[in-house]
């Protein structure tokens, strides 16, 4: 049985200020929750607050980028040694939004990914296709090229250790977001090619996350398809209460 993750990515939003509210209110919340892991992905400038206020509690840290290298004259970058030194355990790798705004290709996600594993952080890694692509019909070639290209030179060990978001970027940000037949499809497609890549054990026991437009209302019949195992929330992980109730859509 996988257990969920859920994740909030909080992007550029948020001060030290606005994080120690966020935190301070929601940890009461969730507190009692362990049948699922719950992840806060804050800004750099936020880790420390955050990292020393979770340290008691059942929610992880996480980053929400990082470089390849572990130190260097690398002007304004952070290393997997800086995030793992003030408490991270994730790191998202490879957002449509790095690779659109930052140009961030297969290649360099691939890089992030072996460092990240080297220290012992776990990488949410993020693939999926744009509207034009899944216009085209390349919904499916996209996601192979993707997956293979990010998770290359991987041994099958550190392959069961990746997390996969599956966030279809014509449904990031837009209020739209996939049905949950179109995430089951594309996610258990990606399981089918992790199978081939690194064999079907490996396969069933990595976890592979939605993400796009992920609100309260539309997350619980996401969440019961097969091959969905939590999701990646933006804004909608910003309010307290919103996330909540993610965190929370599929119990009684």
């Amino acid at each position: 049985m996988r257990r969920p993750i859920i994740a909030a990515n909080w992007k550029m939003y948020k001060t030290i200020d606005e994080t120690k509210q966020f935190i301070q209110n929601f940890l009461p919340k969730v507190s009692n929750i362990y049948d699922r892991e719950i992840v806060l992905c804050v800004p750099f400038t936020s880790l420390y607050i955050a990292s020393e206020m979770l340290k008691s509690s059942n929610v992880k840290l996480g980053a929400q980028n990082m470089y390849f290298e572990d130190k260097g004259a690398f002007t304004g970058e952070i290393s997997p040694l800086m995030l793992k030194d003030i408490g991270c355990s994730y790191v998202i790798l490879g957002h449509s939004e790095r690779r659109k705004y930052f140009y961030e290709t297969d290649s360099i996600v691939n890089k992030k990914v072996l460092v990240a594993l080297k220290y012992g952080l776990t990488p949410i890694v993020c693939i999926g296709e744009t509207l034009e692509e899944r216009e085209q019909n390349k919904t499916f070639n996209v996601l192979e090229t993707q997956l293979k290209m990010s998770l290359s030179n991987l041994s099958s060990l550190d392959a069961e250790k990746i997390v996969i978001a599956y966030e279809p970027v014509w449904a990031i940000g837009t209020g739209k977001n996939a049905t949950p037949q179109q995430a089951q499809e594309a996610q258990s497609f990606i399981r089918e090619k992790y199978a081939e890549l690194y064999g079907s054990v490996v396969a069933e026991k990595v976890r592979i996350l939605y993400g796009g437009s992920i609100k309260p209302e539309n997350f619980k019949q996401i969440m019961e398809q097969k091959d969905v195992d939590g999701g990646l929330v933006g804004g909608a992980s910003l309010e307290v209460e919103s996330f909540y109730k993610i965190v929370t859509c599929d119990k009684k």
